[in-house]
C-alpha cells in the first residue's frame, strides 16, 4: 500500500508538471523553464517501466539445495530500522554474531567472523589470506565445490594438486594422507557437505593428519552446518566457513568463518599481501573487533539487515540446540528416504550414514525428462526441487529440507509433488 502511495504521487507530481509547462493559463517563471529544459535534456533514457510498477515476488517452497524459505522471525529482524555499521550497538550485534558462529561451529576461535558476502566470498577469503603465490595446495574434489576452490586457488596463483572422485565418492584417510605426503601442501580442502551429490563427508582423523604434514585444513560446511554434526575445536580443523541461506534460514549474502591459532599463524605473517583488499584478514579481524586493538577502523560497509537477519537466525539455533537439530534433520531425512523408495525412486548416496541430510539426492528416474519433472513441479506445485551442479549435471535431483523447511509435513508435500510429477510427465519411449 505504502509503495503504491509513493508511486502514486511520483505519477500526480510528474502530471502536474507537465500541465503546467504545457497550459498557456499557467503564469511561467523563466528562469525555472530554463533550468527545467537543462536538466530534462540532460536525461536521455526514460525511466524503465518496470521501475514505475510495485516490486512482485511469487512465494515458493524452497525445497531444493538453497536458499531455503526464511521464518518470518528472520524476516522481521532483517526488516528492522538499520543503524550505521560503525556504531556502537552494530558492533555489539556482531559481537552476538560472533558468539552464535563458535557454538554453531563449535570452536573458541577468537578469529571468528561473517564475510559480507555468500559462501563463495568465505571461501576466497579462506584460500586467499592463507595461501601464498607458488604455495601447493590440496583440493579434494568430489562434486562442485572442490572444482570452484581450486579455480580460486589457481587463479591466485597457487600451485594446485587435486584429488578426483566422481560425485557420491569419497575419500579415505589413508588416500589422503599419501596424497598430502606427495604433495605437500600448505592447505587441504575437503567439503563436509557436498550438495551437488548429497554427500556428507567424514571428517574424524584428518585433522591430525594435517598437523603431522605441517599443513592447513581447510572445510566446506555451508550445506551441512546446523544439519549435521561438526566439530571445528575437537575435530582439529583449521578452517571452516558455512553459509547463511541453507539450515540457519538467514537469506543469502552473509557467511561464517573461522581461523583457530595455526591459520592465524600462517596468515599474519605473509611475505606479500592477500590479493583481495576486500577479502583481508587484517582489516576484516580489526572490523570485527578480533584483533585486540581499542578502536574499529572503517574497512567496509557492512551489510547492516543482513548481520541483523544473520543474527536472528543464530538465535534461533542457539534456542532449538545444535544436538535437538541435527536430530531434528537426520529424522526428517529418513522419513524423505523412505516416502522416496515407496515411489520407486533410487537414492543416489547407498549408504545411508554418508548422506547429507539436508540435501538428499536420488538417480533420475529411468525413461524420464529430469528437467521436464522440475518444471511440471514448479509449474504446478510452486514448489522448487533442482537438477544436479556442476559434475552431478544428468545425474541426480535434489530436494532440500532445511531448518525452518525441515518437517515431515514438507516432506509428505515433496513427495506429493513428485508423485504428481511422475504421473502425469511422459517417459520416454526408449
Amino acid at each position: 500500500v505504502m509503495q503504491r502511495a509513493f508511486f502514486s504521487r511520483g505519477a500526480l507530481f510528474a502530471q502536474q508538471t507537465a500541465v503546467a509547462l504545457e497550459s498557456p493559463l499557467v503564469p511561467r517563471s523563466a528562469p525555472l523553464l530554463q533550468r527545467l529544459d537543462r536538466s530534462m535534456s540532460s536525461v536521455t533514457i526514460p525511466p524503465p517501466a518496470c521501475m514505475l510498477r510495485p516490486l512482485e515476488a511469487p512465494y515458493r517452497y524452497l525445497f531444493g539445495p538453497g536458499p531455503s524459505n526464511v521464518p518470518p522471525r528472520i524476516l522481521a529482524a532483517g526488516g528492522r530500522p538499520i543503524i550505521g555499521h560503525l556504531h556502537p550497538e552494530m558492533y555489539e550485534i556482531m559481537n552476538d554474531i560472533k558468539r552464535g558462529i563458535q557454538y554453531a561451529f563449535q570452536t573458541e576461535n577468537n578469529m571468528t567472523i561473517a564475510m559480507s558476502g555468500s559462501g563463495h566470498a568465505a571461501m576466497e577469503c579462506a584460500v586467499f589470506n592463507t595461501v601464498e603465490p607458488g604455495e601447493s595446495v590440496l583440493v579434494a574434489i568430489n562434486g562442485i565445490w572442490g572444482e570452484r576452490v581450486a579455480e580460486i586457488a589457481e587463479r591466485m596463483g597457487a600451485s594446485v594438486h587435486t584429488m578426483v572422485k566422481t560425485p557420491g565418492g569419497y575419500f579415505t584417510n589413508k588416500e589422503i594422507e599419501e596424497a598430502i605426503a606427495k604433495y605437500k601442501p600448505v592447505l587441504f580442502f575437503l567439503t563436509h557437505g557436498e550438495s551437488s551429490a548429497g554427500l556428507c563427508h567424514p571428517v574424524d582423523g584428518i585433522g591430525d593428519i594435517c598437523r603431522k604434514h605441517n599443513c592447513l585444513f581447510l572445510v566446506d560446511t555451508v550445506a551441512s552446518l546446523g544439519a549435521a554434526p561438526i566439530f571445528m575445536d575437537k575435530q582439529k580443523i583449521d578452517i571452516l566457513y558455512s553459509g547463511s541461506q541453507k539450515a540457519l534460514n538467514a537469506p543469502p549474502g552473509t557467511a561464517p568463518i573461522s581461523f583457530n591459532d595455526r591459520a592465524c599463524q600462517k596468515m599474519f605473517n605473509r611475505k606479500v599481501k592477500p590479493v583481495s583488499y576486500l577479502f583481508d584478514m587484517t582489516h576484516l579481524s580489526n572490523y570485527w573487533g578480533c584483533d585486540g586493538k581499542p578502536a574499529r577502523v572503517y574497512h567496509h560497509t557492512g551489510p547492516v539487515s543482513s548481520f541483523f537477519a544473520l543474527r536472528e537466525s543464530l538465535a534461533i539455533l542457539a534456542e532449538k540446540g545444535l544436538e535437538e537439530s541435527w536430530r531434528k534433520h537426520k529424522e526428517v531425512a529418513a522419513y524423505l528416504y523412505k516416502g522416496l523408495e515407496d515411489l520407486g525412486l533410487k537414492l543416489f548416496i547407498p549408504d545411508k550414514d554418508m548422506r547429507l541430510p539436508s540435501v538428499t539426492t536420488i538417480a533420475i528416474p529411468e525413461g524420464y525428462d529430469w528437467r521436464a519433472l522440475l518444471t511440471y513441479i514448479m509449474k504446478h506445485h510452486q514448489m522448487e526441487m533442482t537438477g544436479g551442479l556442476g559434475p552431478s549435471i544428468g545425474m541426480v535431483m535434489r530436494i532440500g529440507l532445511m531448518g525452518y523447511n525441515c518437517e515431515k509435513a514438507n516432506a509428505d508435500m515433496a513427495l506429493h509433488a513428485l508423485a504428481d510429477a511422475l504421473k502425469n510427465c511422459k517417459k520416454s519411449k526408449a
